[in-house]
């Protein structure tokens, strides 16, 4: 098939200084564009003339949207929010976005990266990611506790296989498992993904950790390999005990070497509590990027957001901004997050207070996010977690031989009989 001459220029660019950027592409990568001369860029150069009879929407008379008043008086935005969306995303809330980005991690300050493009929320990020850069056959390195959707978004989406490392060793991370997989196959592309705070498991990596991952990650990368690295952050922040790392791994990687192309994953759903809404973000780095390699890539990701849901709702992005805009945003985010906290600090009182537990389950590493993992003891989790919903009106998730508590979604007074309930279902199952 042949490449979209659009496409070819976006190649050619990515294609300078024999960048990473072009050789980590899918088929689709490559042959992905933005129609920048179609519809969307007759637009944009009709804008602002005296008669516009180019998009799709509809007007007053004077020019304002054409909307219902019943729907104005629900919604505190202004009437431009019933408008579509760019497809790149609201260019306020990117460069808004971006400016987060950089006072959540501080180590990004003066380092270059790619302004973030708006995708439907983190899952779909991860989708556009699989369009750009995973060909059917292709192997994506991930451990062995990872969130089920990327069977999904990977496997059944873009024909990916998985290519499983242990996730903990020793209480921690198994970052000699993550190198050994890495040296598995000899020299080539080679795609990581990873995600923190871990889905099912609440475990971020401390501190040394993070370092040892980015020094393993540029071994890799010195002995050849192109390594696209995906980092899901779609909890990130939420961590609740010190000396975990607080910063991305994307702020080290980003520049971190030539062969290594970031692409980080993230959104206000799980950060900002709005599961709604449905807004996330993909932002690129790379060592040696130009701004015009940036700007390639993220026409890329636009084209492909165009190509499979046109734009992201703009009423999200509008309120999402105005949010990021007020005083009280801080202050409020963080009495959220301390709820979350708290919960977590209960959950540690409680399984160091219980010794009783320990006949029933071991808790696996947790210290964030959402969730955290038990792994059961002589008792079949499926009949566990029937026996709870059955007779003990208690809700559970069963994954990868796990039993997933999203203590996010249980009151404080109700922590206790959580545990309780589980020690009490694990021995009547055991007892059978």
């Amino acid at each position: 098939m042949s490449v979209h001459p659009l496409a070819q220029s976006l190649n050619d660019t990515l294609r300078n200084g024999n960048s990473i950027a072009y050789t980590l592409l899918s088929d689709r990568g490559r042959g992905i564009y933005f129609p920048s001369k179609g519809i969307l860029g007759q637009s944009a150069e009709a804008r602002g003339k005296e008669i516009n009879a180019t998009i799709g929407t509809a007007l007053e008379d004077d020019g304002s949207p054409l909307t219902l008043g019943c729907l104005e008086e629900m919604v505190e935005a202004p009437k431009s929010a019933f408008l579509y969306a760019p497809s790149f995303g609201n260019p306020e809330l990117r460069a808004k976005w971006k400016q987060m980005l950089v006072q959540k991690n501080p180590s990004l300050v003066e380092k270059a990266f790619s302004t973030p493009v708006v995708s439907a929320a983190l899952t779909h990020a991860l989708s556009v990611s699989g369009y750009l850069f995973a060909n059917p056959g292709d192997e994506i390195i991930l451990p062995d506790l990872y969130w089920d959707n990327y069977e999904l978004l990977f496997q059944q989406g873009y024909g990916a296989s998985f290519k499983l490392h242990n996730t903990f060793k020793e209480h921690g991370y198994d970052i000699d498992a993550l190198a050994a997989v890495l040296t598995d196959g000899g020299i080539g592309k080679k795609i990581v993904l990873l995600n923190f705070p871990n889905n099912p498991t609440g475990y971020t990596l401390t501190d040394a950790e993070a370092q040892s991952i980015v020094t393993t990650l540029i071994a890799a990368a010195d002995a050849g390999n192109k390594l696209l690295v995906l980092l899901d952050d779609a909890y990130f922040g939420l961590v609740y005990k010190d000396g975990i790392t607080r910063q991305s791994l994307f702020s080290a990687l980003c520049n971190a070497h030539e062969n290594i192309l970031a692409v980080k994953m993230d959104g206000p759903t799980k950060e900002d509590y709005v599961w709604g809404f449905r807004v996330g973000f993909m932002t690129f780095g790379f060592k040696g990027a130009t701004e015009e390699q940036y700007k390639a890539l993220e026409a890329k990701a636009a084209g492909t957001v165009r190509g499979t849901l046109s734009n992201v709702p703009n009423i999200s992005q509008s309120l999402l901004l105005a949010a990021y805009n007020k005083d009280v945003y801080a202050s409020q985010k963080a009495d959220k997050f301390n709820t979350l906290k708290t919960r977590y600090e209960k959950i540690v009182d409680i399984l160091n207070t219980h010794s009783e537990y320990e006949e029933s389950f071991v808790a696996m590493p947790f210290n964030s996010g959402y969730f955290m993992c038990v792994r059961l003891k002589g008792a079949d989790p499926e009949k566990v977690r029937t026996l709870l919903l059955e007779k003990y009106s208690t809700g559970v998730i069963v994954l990868a031989g796990l039993i997933r508590l999203a203590f996010s979604a249980v009151p404080y007074d109700k922590l206790d009989a959580l545990f309780q309930n589980l020690h009490s279902a694990v021995q009547e199952v055991v007892a059978k």
